[in-house]
């Protein structure tokens, strides 16, 4: 199973390079995976469906987010490393979106034995965000795990590293069709500088069409 998603991961490193080469233009923001050609028609990558739990321990899936642009991250509560300097940057981009309704940010959770509903509902609350804004989702371990790839990140559990798991701090940008557009290191506050320009070109985009 790791090895499928590392190899995952690998796959799109090349859509990565064409991402950041791309994002110095004026050009929309790319759409960042495979794609396939079906009956002539191009298939872009795309988040898959999904049913997860929030902080207020209610259901929530692809389809309240239809509405939405959305940053979304992979975390645990428990993480000694990477996650709160991760979650230092998710909170500057919460800070600068919190007003705009186009925007919604949803934290998954990679340790749901220990990250139940209500702790992910102490955690948000400790960071002093709403979570109309912010979702935390917890659910099915493997599921979990597995949609992780789908966002490109990589995530799974290891018993040497620090906390139970593996994982990387990539912060993703999804679209109101499911598709990723843009993502950062979220442990480097200069890439997150460049992402959160990234964010706005998205929302130019729906502007512009609007």
């Amino acid at each position: 199973m790791m090895q499928i998603r590392i190899i995952g991961i690998i796959a799109v490193i090349g859509f990565f390079v064409v991402a950041c080469e791309s994002k110095s233009s004026d050009k929309p923001l790319p759409i960042i995976g495979r794609l396939e050609i079906v009956d002539g028609d191009t298939i872009h990558h795309t988040i898959p469906d999904f049913e997860f739990i929030n902080q207020d321990s209610q259901l929530v899936t692809n389809q309240e987010l239809t509405e939405y642009i959305y940053i979304s991250d992979f975390f645990f509560t428990s993480c000694p490393s990477i996650c709160p300097i991760v979650k230092k940057q998710m909170l500057r981009i919460y800070d600068k979106y919190k007003s705009n309704s186009m925007v919604k940010l949803v934290s998954h959770t990679i340790d749901p034995k220990r990250d139940t509903a209500d702790k992910l509902k102490r955690y948000a609350a400790d960071l002093g965000v709403d979570t109309g804004k912010w979702v935390f989702l917890t659910g099915d371990k493997e599921s979990l795990l597995d949609i992780a790839d789908a966002y490109f990140v990589a995530a799974y559990e290891d018993p040497d590293a620090p906390g139970g798991f593996d994982h990387s701090g990539k912060i993703i940008l999804v679209d109101t069709k499911r598709q990723v557009r843009s993502f950062a290191e979220g442990t480097d506050p200069e890439d997150v500088d460049r992402f959160l320009k990234d964010i706005d070109k998205l929302l130019h985009e729906y502007d512009s069409k609007s």
